[in-house]
């Protein structure tokens, strides 16, 4: 295992420069995530040649490979921007793999501490946003909940006959799914209302993720996964027009919360040796 300190080091360092560019820009620079792959690869290389271990090599650059799918398919279904899919490129370089079976379970091990802790981090995050513009967060959530007062109405219902065919805790249980169900969508919606911008031509960056097509005289520039282009950014310019744009929530600190996870639960608990008897 020492010879994956190193590689937990580079992690460590490289993930906090990503968290302070998200923060301040909202964006992870693709010299910082291309070179987190290449230093990363390039010990791997270093060690597997000074100790005649090319395994250690092939382990990393088959983690790349995986998370390299990982990377694409969360890009593409919006879950991840490109700075969050390339970053998590760079942990398939570095995650201690023992076996080439161990690129699955660890993969997926990984994958789903990153996700636990970004959940978790969100609701906090999604909060401290409702508080800094209250005023718009409670009309918001006001709307989305008249909205589905219907579904209050069928809830209500529901409640009422499931009262008669089950024990009392049981419909207790039934009822706050329900209430919270409905609750928990207006809220979500209140603070996705609250991650749209109007931004000035010059406030635009590469990437930006447009919430709604954009004309331009005769031309369209239509919002994409793959957020703004330069291109576009300059015809927008020109036009001198402000734009709707979709903001997301800072994703990089979810990934040392999953790290410092990994770290402990590979060097002190050996819980991914678990993992590999559960998968």
């Amino acid at each position: 295992m020492e010879e994956y300190y190193f590689l937990f080091g580079l992690a460590f360092v490289w993930t906090i420069f990503a968290i302070v560019q998200d923060l301040k820009t909202q964006e992870v620079s693709n010299w910082l995530n291309f070179s987190f792959i290449v230093v990363g690869l390039a010990y791997r290389a270093l060690y597997a040649s000074a100790f005649s271990n090319w395994k250690f090599f092939v382990l990393g650059l088959a983690g790349f490979g995986i998370f390299f799918v990982f990377a694409w398919a969360f890009y593409y279904s919006r879950v991840f921007a490109g700075g969050d899919a390339k970053l998590l490129m760079g942990y398939g370089v570095i995650l201690p793999y023992t076996s080439y079976w161990s690129l699955l379970y660890l993969g997926l091990g990984f994958v789903f501490v990153l996700f636990f802790v970004g959940a978790i981090y969100g609701v906090f995050y999604s909060f401290f946003i409702s508080l800094r513009d209250w005023g718009k967060f409670r009309g918001e959530f006001r709307r989305n909940l008249h909205k589905v007062k219907w579904l209050f109405a069928v809830a209500v219902v529901l409640a009422v006959l499931f009262f008669f065919l089950s024990e009392f805790l049981l419909w207790i249980a039934f009822v706050l799914f329900l209430m919270g169900g409905l609750v928990l969508y207006a809220y979500l919606r209140a603070v996705d209302k609250l991650m749209v911008k109007l931004k000035h031509w010059d406030e635009l960056q590469e990437g930006d993720w447009l919430e709604r097509d954009v004309r331009i005289g005769s031309s369209v520039i239509r919002k994409s996964v793959h957020g703004l282009s330069l291109a576009e950014i300059r015809k927008i310019k020109r036009a001198r027009k402000r734009v709707l744009i979709k903001e997301g929530i800072p994703f990089t600190p979810s990934f040392l919360g999953a790290l410092g996870i990994m770290v402990y639960a590979s060097l002190t608990l050996g819980a991914f040796d678990v993992l590999e008897f559960l998968f």
